[in-house]
């Protein structure tokens, strides 16, 4: 830890280094969704579940467990996928917008299996240079739950070639 002096009136502050050892992205569904979200991302995707946790009790007993959070791996990285409840108000951000980008080096079969499983198709193929993350080509859908999911073709222009990247969306 390290001390440094503050802004108000010189008193002292403590900074605290800080390391993180990944980024889980956490999508929130509307209630009680969730189970089919994760369905769709196993089928569009090949997604695989890790691990989920629940919340049996809801207020009629034909209703779905609430998922609490379920646990994804795609192409090596993790997501986590959520019913929205109505207590989880914190999670209802003022952001311009989110989508997840995967990378990969058959656009049209990657929208092609998406579409298969529900998704809706959202641009052509398009070539831009930096699109989605040093990507040369790049093309989106949109899933059953309203979340936009970016496809890119690799490009070696950025050094490193990664296999699932996250990127702003703005529309």
């Amino acid at each position: 830890m390290a001390q440094e002096e503050g802004q108000n009136g010189g008193a002292e502050k403590t900074v605290v280094e800080v390391s993180f050892k990944s980024v889980k992205p956490q999508l929130f569904v509307e209630a009680p969704k969730a189970t089919d979200a994760i369905q769709f991302y196993k089928a569009a995707f090949g997604a695989v579940e890790t691990c989920r946790s629940t919340q049996p009790k809801r207020k009629a007993d034909q209703e779905l467990p609430h998922i609490v959070s379920a646990v994804l791996q795609l192409a090596g990285s993790t997501f986590i996928v959520a019913d929205l409840s109505d207590d989880s108000s914190s999670t209802k951000g003022g952001g311009a917008g989110f989508a997840m980008c995967l990378e990969t080096e058959d656009l049209k079969a990657a929208v092609a299996k998406a579409v298969a499983a529900g998704a809706v198709s959202e641009s052509e193929i398009v070539e831009v240079e930096g699109a989605c993350c040093c990507a040369e080509r790049v093309t989106k859908v949109k899933d059953p739950y309203g979340f936009v999911w970016q496809f890119c073709s690799p490009s070696n222009k950025c050094g490193t070639l990664i296999s699932v990247k996250f990127s702003a969306y703005l529309d």
